[in-house]
């Protein structure tokens, strides 16, 4: 196995060494350049197994050995992603029953799910904070899903109810994110 490194990435990072946005004849942002990797990481030759949107935060594993990354990306090996997510409102046990059994989304049903109610966990402030409304109580689930669609997690929770409002992925098979704190990485052998 090559290197492998595992890297807490922040809210509004994108999970790729540089912006895309802006070249090749497409404007750039009115707001300047958005963050990336190699804002963080500066090892040459590895890249990202799968993607963390940049509205979510957590466990991105990062590598130089092709069959690894796609051992983890690829939704044909089954890898169980954990996530963390902070839910508009409190799901009731139909709700969760529903995600346990798999959802079906406009491109198709997602494979069953392990998912419980958890305590608020402990975690770093995100920037920009969660948006609180006094008025809508939210809760926080644990959700273990082993299939990597687009906004996968964000779409099951909304589908049966309860919209995501903060998303933090802590761990990929064995790898978890205990320890790191935010925007740092440590590379495991």
């Amino acid at each position: 196995m090559g290197r492998l490194i595992l890297f807490n990435k922040p809210y509004g990072v994108l999970s790729q060494f540089t912006d895309r946005r802006g070249m090749g004849g497409m404007t750039a942002p009115a707001d300047g350049p958005r963050a990336t990797l190699s804002d963080y990481i500066d090892v040459p030759g590895v890249y990202p197994a799968g993607r963390l949107d940049k509205d979510s935060e957590g466990l991105l594993i990062l590598t130089d050995d092709g069959a690894l990354q796609a051992r983890i990306s690829s939704p044909k090996h089954k890898t169980p992603k954990t996530y963390l997510a902070q839910v508009e409102g409190e799901p009731d046990d139909a709700a969760l029953a529903a995600l346990a059994r798999g959802v079906t989304l406009n491109d198709g049903p997602t494979r069953p799910a392990v998912v419980r109610r958890i305590e608020a966990p402990t975690l770093w402030d995100r920037d920009p904070p969660v948006r609180y409304r006094k008025s809508v109580a939210d809760s926080w689930i644990e959700l273990t899903i082993t299939e990597g669609r687009n906004r996968q997690v964000r779409r099951m929770t909304a589908a049966v109810g309860f919209p995501t409002l903060r998303l933090v992925r802590w761990r990929i098979g064995g790898w978890e994110i205990g320890g790191l704190g935010l925007g740092e990485w440590r590379e495991v052998g």
